[in-house]
């Protein structure tokens, strides 16, 4: 499948995230936010959580079984690394999602989801790691 405007959506927002971290100054990456020692942390929390999304939308089947894979934790690459990370991911994650129908389910580690609200859950995501950094 190709990429619908939900996923154009996703991509738009996770590149603007992504833009937003890799201009940021040391000092800035550094800073505290809340609930998170610093917003690279908070970046990286982000990047993290979508990859385990895009993990499980990439195990799924269009056909509406899960196939299998081992999950791997996104690895801390420091914090000028963050932006690039969550490009990386985000970008993975639509593709992933256009890969699926809407109504597909995904098997996230707190509960199956639909593709549809797998994508809203990682719009959410980004805005509110957006507003916080």
């Amino acid at each position: 499948m190709s990429e619908t405007s939900d996923e154009n959506t996703l991509v738009t927002a996770v590149d603007a995230l992504a833009d937003r971290f890799r201009a940021m100054p040391q000092s800035r990456l550094l800073g505290a936010v809340p609930g998170h020692p610093s917003r690279a942390a908070a970046g990286l929390a982000l990047a993290r959580r979508l990859a385990a999304a895009a993990q499980a939308a990439e195990a799924a089947r269009p056909d509406g079984g899960v196939g299998g894979g081992t999950a791997h934790e996104l690895p801390d690459a420091g914090a000028f690394a963050v932006g690039d990370q969550l490009a990386v991911v985000g970008h993975d994650l639509a593709a992933a999602l256009a890969a699926l129908p809407g109504g597909a389910s995904v098997a996230l580690p707190d509960g199956p989801a639909t593709a549809d609200v797998l994508r809203a859950h990682a719009l959410r995501w980004l805005a509110e790691t957006t507003a916080a950094v």
